[in-house]
C-alpha cells in the first residue's frame, strides 16, 4: 500500500466564493494572532489560506511569498497584502495589510505608555532586569538562523565579515553597507554566478490541498493584469500619500522638528528592511540612538522585548521608538506627554509601512504576469550576507549592555549571563517560542530583583 493511501483525497471543487466582508473579519482576527516572528506568521497564513480555507493553491501562495521575501519590508505583511489584493482588488489589499498592523500599532502604543510611565517601579524593573539578556540571546538566535540559510559560499562569508568589520570597526552607514553588498553582488552575479546562488528561499510547490478559489491555473483576474496605466497611478498616488504628510509636518513643525525628522528617518529605513528587522534595527540604533537620541540603548533593548511578545510584524518596534521620542521630546508641551507618544508611534508607523504597499499595488501586476519561480537575484544574495555581519555587530551591542551595565570598567553582571545562557540553550537546544523564552526570563529577572532587594 503506498504510504499516502490512508490519507483523505484532497476536494476536487473549490470552496464558495469569499466576500470582501468575509475576508475583512479573517485578515482583523490574523492581526491579533499573527505571533512568531514572520516565519510563524507565514505558517499561519499557509495553514489558514492554503490548507483550511483554501483560497489560494498552494503554488500561487509561493509565488506571492518569493516576491515578498525579494523586497525590502517585512514580508508577512505584505504577503497578506498580496493576496488580500488578488482576492479584492486595491481595497482588499489595504485592509489585509493595515489589518496585519493595527492590532499590534494599538497594543504597542498601550505597552510604551506603562513601560515609560511605569517603568522605575520595582517589579516592572525585575521583569526587564530578565527580559534583557532573553533578547540579546534571541537576535543571537537570529543572526544563526539567518547565517545559515545564506552563508551558502566562502565568498558570502567573506561578505558578511566584511559588513560587521564596517559597522563594528568603522562605524560605516547601515546604508553604505547594503549598498556595497549589492554591487559586490552585482559584479559577482555577472562574473562568478555560482558563488552567488541564494541560500535560501522558497522553492516550487509540491503539495496539493484541494482546488482552491486561486488555484494553480485560474486566470489572472483583470485587476491583477499589469497595465501602464495603473502602475503610474498607484505611484502617484503612494507619492502623495508620502509628500502630503511629510509637507505638512514641515509647514506645521519645521524641518527640524522630531515629528518631521521621523518622518524622513523611517521613510529611509522602511527602504533598507532587506533581510527582516534585525537588519534593519541597527540602522535605526545608529539614528534613534546615536544621531537623534529619541531613546537610550536600554530603553531600545526593552522595545525589542516589547515587539517580540506582541503580534504583528517585529519591525513593530519602530512605533515604540516613536513613542519614547515623541514622549521624552515633549513635542506637543509637558501636559501632552501621551498624545505626543501616541502621535509619534503613529507618524513612524504610517513612513514605515507605507512603502509596502507601494511595492505590492505597484509590482503585484508584474508578478502575475509570469509564474515562473521567482529567484533572489546575486545583488540580494549578497546583501543578505551582508545583513548577516550587521546582525552579529547587533548582539556585541546588546551584549555589551547587558553584561556590562556601566561600562567594562564596571562590574560583569553574572545573573545576567546566566539569565542569557538559559535562553540560548532554550532556544538553540529545546528550540522554544520566543514568547515562552521572554515570558521564562522575565520571571528570573523578576525573582533575582526581589532576592537582592
Amino acid at each position: 500500500m503506498p504510504p499516502d493511501a490512508h490519507l483523505p483525497t484532497p476536494p476536487a471543487s473549490p470552496p464558495e466564493p469569499v466576500s470582501f466582508w468575509q475576508a475583512l473579519l479573517f485578515w482583523w482576527k490574523l492581526g491579533f494572532i499573527s505571533f512568531g516572528g514572520p516565519a510563524g506568521q507565514i505558517a499561519i497564513m499557509h495553514t489558514e489560506l492554503v490548507e483550511r480555507r483554501r483560497w489560494i493553491s498552494e503554488k500561487r501562495f509561493l509565488h506571492a511569498l518569493n516576491y515578498c521575501m525579494v523586497l525590502p519590508g517585512p514580508e508577512a505583511q505584505q504577503l497578506a497584502t498580496y493576496i488580500g489584493w488578488l482576492m479584492h482588488r486595491t481595497w482588499g489589499g489595504v485592509v489585509a495589510g493595515a489589518l496585519f498592523v493595527l492590532p499590534s500599532l494599538a497594543i504597542l502604543i498601550g505597552l510604551s505608555w506603562v513601560y515609560i510611565a511605569f517603568g522605575q517601579v520595582a517589579w516592572v524593573a525585575g521583569l526587564f532586569y530578565g527580559i534583557k539578556p532573553a533578547v540579546t540571546a534571541i537576535v543571537v538566535h537570529a543572526a544563526h538562523r539567518i547565517g545559515s540559510r545564506a552563508l551558502k559560499h566562502n565568498a558570502l562569508w567573506l561578505v558578511a565579515v566584511a559588513s560587521f568589520v564596517a559597522i563594528f570597526a568603522l562605524n560605516v552607514p547601515f546604508p553604505v553597507i547594503v549598498l556595497a553588498a549589492a554591487l559586490v553582488g552585482y559584479a559577482g552575479g555577472r562574473w562568478a554566478p555560482q558563488w552567488f546562488r541564494a541560500g535560501g528561499g522558497h522553492g516550487a510547490a509540491d503539495k496539493s490541498f484541494g482546488a482552491a478559489l486561486l488555484d494553480d491555473h485560474t486566470p489572472t483576474p483583470p485587476h491583477a493584469q499589469f497595465r501602464w496605466s495603473r502602475l503610474a497611478c498607484v505611484c502617484a498616488v503612494g507619492l502623495a500619500l508620502w509628500a502630503l504628510p511629510m509637507a505638512g509636518l514641515a509647514l506645521a513643525y519645521g524641518w527640524q522638528h522630531t515629528l518631521t525628522q521621523m518622518g524622513w528617518f523611517f521613510t529611509k529605513a522602511a527602504l533598507l528592511t532587506f533581510g527582516g528587522a534585525y537588519a534593519v534595527l541597527p540602522y535605526v540604533y545608529q539614528g534613534a540612538v546615536e544621531s537623534f537620541a529619541w531613546l537610550n540603548p536600554t530603553q531600545m533593548m526593552d522595545g525589542l522585548a516589547l515587539g517580540e511578545t506582541t503580534p504583528g510584524p517585529l519591525i513593530m518596534v519602530v512605533a515604540f521608538v516613536g513613542f519614547v521620542g515623541g514622549y521624552t521630546k515633549a513635542v506637543f508641551g509637558p501636559d501632552s506627554l501621551f498624545l505626543a507618544g501616541a502621535m509619534a508611534a503613529c507618524v513612524v508607523t504610517w513612513f514605515t509601512f507605507l512603502p509596502s504597499f507601494v511595492f505590492i499595488l505597484a509590482g503585484g501586476p508584474v508578478v502575475e504576469s509570469t509564474h515562473k519561480q521567482l529567484k533572489f537575484t546575486a545583488p540580494l544574495t549578497a546583501i543578505t550576507a551582508a545583513v548577516v555581519g550587521v546582525i552579529v555587530n547587533l548582539t556585541l551591542f546588546f551584549g555589551y549592555h547587558v553584561l556590562w551595565p556601566q561600562g567594562f570598567a564596571g562590574r560583569f553582571d553574572a545573573v545576567s549571563a546566566l539569565i542569557a545562557v538559559a535562553a540560548g540553550v532554550a532556544l538553540f537546544r529545546y528550540k522554544r517560542n520566543v514568547m515562552h523564552v521572554i515570558a521564562a526570563c522575565a520571571l528570573l529577572g523578576l525573582a533575582s530583583s526581589m532576592v537582592a532587594r
